[in-house]
């Protein structure tokens, strides 16, 4: 919220399935106007009633009524969202409209009415700083990327003299990026409903792909789930899920864009070339894929990249590291401090509470945002 400016008559909010948008909507309302102001409403596009209304009109009519804010969510349920969105953009200059939609929308390359009108925004699921505040009622601030690298010691002991991030690691690891984990549900069960969501929403409809090949994408993640990290063998995937070779790659960058995977390039290099490695989008998600065989590493790798990805640019590393952070500081992920230490890299490590030098906290990367 903080990130936002207000001012704009034209606001979308992307994030993927699960991170709590219809929330982010009901908050903003909640937080600017009083319970009983009418000048802000939330509407949800996938309604029945707006299978014969249509948005400019009930728009029009909020209007004359003395509405000022109208809140959308589900926006991409409503076939010309886009168009009719540009029209009370033009047209309704005393209305502000704030959307929400899925990651995978492009709302300003696949939608020209939009270019140069809609300010975008992404909402993120929890980093651990949230999750951590969150459980451990605190209120740490974020830091960034450089003032990690160059304090990450005297930030660390601040953190740790409030309370200890070490014992909410690996509940965070495991459920903390998204806000559902709060509800009194099988917190597995839902993220794999979510998943599936994400796929029969977020890729098959918004992308318009026959719904024939649903068993082909989920065939697709689960073996690059099962694998990641890994480098894709797309020909072999190609065999496996018995399509072409560019529409495998087209698949992954769709799951990519529905925040179930993450591709990683070499420096220059990015779609459609094949990445040097898939990872998924962050360690929630390999937990419900295959439970007993989740491996630590992975998760590891997974979640320094997810932190990392808000603010900084992440490639593939040299020199036998696992990242290059932009495009100048290598990074190895390691369990522990016991490595043979190469000065020329920085280290994330995860079992240690406060590192030195070039050895840094695994878990102080959860801080950036």
């Amino acid at each position: 919220m903080d990130e936002i400016n207000w001012d704009d008559r034209l606001i979308g909010i992307k994030g993927s399935r699960g991170v709590g948008k219809t929330t982010f909507l009901l908050d903003y309302a909640r937080e600017y106007f009083d319970v009983n102001n009418k000048e802000c409403l939330y509407i949800n596009l996938n309604h029945f009633y707006f299978t014969e209304r249509t948005l400019v009109d009930f728009a029009a009519e909020f209007r004359a009524k003395g509405g000022k804010v109208l809140l959308i969510d589900q926006v991409f349920k409503y076939s010309d969202w886009s168009r009719e969105l540009r029209y009370c953009y033009d047209n309704f200059t005393d209305l502000k409209i704030i959307f929400s939609g899925s990651s995978v929308m492009r709302l300003k390359e696949e939608n020209p009415d939009l270019s140069g009108k809609v300010v975008s925004y992404n909402l993120r699921g929890f980093s651990f700083r949230e999750f951590f505040n969150l459980m451990a009622g605190c209120k740490i601030p974020a830091y960034t990327f450089e003032e990690v690298l160059a304090d990450h010691q005297k930030i660390a002991k601040e953190i740790c003299s409030i309370g200890k991030p070490m014992a909410y690691f690996q509940d965070y690891l495991h459920h903390g990026f998204y806000p559902f984990f709060l509800e009194k549900r099988n917190f597995s069960e839902n993220l794999l409903k979510t998943m599936n969501m994400m796929l029969e929403v977020d890729v098959l409809y918004i992308k318009q792909i026959e719904q024939s090949y649903l068993p082909k994408l989920r065939k697709l993640l689960y073996l690059l789930a099962t694998n990641a990290p890994c480098s894709p063998n797309i020909s072999q995937l190609s065999k496996d899920i018995e399509m072409s070779r560019a529409t495998v790659m087209n698949y992954i960058k769709y799951l990519a864009d529905a925040r179930l995977m993450n591709m990683l390039y070499p420096v220059g290099e990015s779609f459609p070339k094949k990445p040097s490695k898939v990872y998924m989008y962050n360690s929630n998600l390999m937990y419900p894929v295959r439970p007993m065989e989740v491996n630590v590493q992975s998760v590891r790798e997974s979640f320094f990249y997810n932190q990392l990805l808000k603010d900084n640019k992440l490639n593939e590393g040299i020199k036998n590291a696992h990242f290059l952070v932009n495009g100048k500081y290598n990074f190895k992920i390691e369990e522990n401090m016991k490595m043979k230490n190469n000065p020329d890299l920085y280290y994330a490590v995860d079992k240690v509470e406060v590192g030195s030098e070039n050895m840094i906290p695994l878990w102080l990367f959860g801080f950036l945002y």
